[in-house]
């Protein structure tokens, strides 16, 4: 007779669902809820040590005039975002590339790369993806990737307790995981930062709908074989996203009109 595994099945359970519970963060801009273990603090700290090894591999730019032309757009955006990350240490950072895209880390790391620059016509488009790209911090998007790390982890010993053959189910569980929780969330992450850019993009005074240009230019350059079915990308596609921000950006125009004057008299008082 087999003995029954001694795994404290009820206490973890108990222990996940009490850290669920803790961990609850609601977005201070969208009102969207989900599980955070992380803290903020060590968020920052984290961001910061990829941060720093991503500058040692990556070739920082030496455009000046590209540097200080994100950094004044960025500058402008991390403004409004006020006290959204309390204890971020913004850092905006061009890489010489010609790689089209940009990221964030915790904690308000941000790097855009220069081909991504060269594709955009002005700072409304680059307002756009740095926006974006703010509201993953904002949002704490690292945070919840690694705390759903953190529960996969968990949940996964609990159940490999559970059956004879921990490894069969460690591995169905990861196929499970990976096409049906992960990826699907990390597409509402996507949305969500797109919808937030379009709300600090508007407070900073730049044109919202300057998004749908961007994502437009996106589909143009990219190849067929470079779009994944959208059931398996982490990404909405390029025709999702169109369509998404022309619905969402002119509800955002009246609070940009609002704003654009204000920070325009801004630059002009400091230049």
């Amino acid at each position: 007779m087999k003995k029954r595994s001694r795994f404290p099945i009820l206490p973890c359970i108990i222990s996940v669902a009490l850290a669920i519970l803790a961990g609850c963060y609601v977005n201070p801009v969208t009102g969207r809820s989900y599980t955070v273990l992380t803290s903020v603090g060590q968020e920052v700290r984290m961001g910061a040590q990829a941060f720093e090894e991503i500058k040692k591999e990556e070739k920082v730019s030496a455009d000046q005039e590209a540097n200080a032309r994100v950094r004044r757009i960025a500058s402008r955006l991390a403004e409004v975002v006020g006290e959204g990350v309390p204890e971020a240490n913004w850092e905006f950072v061009v890489f010489d590339s010609e790689t089209l895209n940009a990221f964030a880390l915790p904690g308000g790391k941000v790097g855009v790369y220069a081909g991504l620059i060269d594709l955009l016509d002005d700072d409304d488009e680059l307002a756009a993806v740095i926006g974006h790209e703010i509201g993953h911090v904002v949002a704490r998007h690292g945070g919840k990737r690694m705390s759903q790390g953190i529960l996969v982890g968990v949940i996964g010993a609990v159940g490999g307790a559970m059956v004879e053959n921990a490894e069969l189910f460690r591995q169905a569980y990861g196929g499970i995981t990976n096409a049906a929780f992960v990826l699907p969330h990390s597409r509402k992450d996507e949305q969500e930062a797109d919808m937030m850019g379009l709300h600090f993009a508007a407070l900073a005074g730049y044109d919202p709908e300057a998004a749908v240009r961007v994502w437009q230019k996106m589909d143009e350059v990219s190849k067929p074989e470079d779009r994944p079915p959208a059931w398996l990308s982490t990404h909405p596609t390029n025709a999702q996203r169109i369509a998404d921000l022309s619905e969402a950006a002119p509800r955002y125009r009246d609070v940009y009109l609002a704003n654009k004057d204000r920070f325009a008299e801004q630059e002009r008082e400091n230049s």
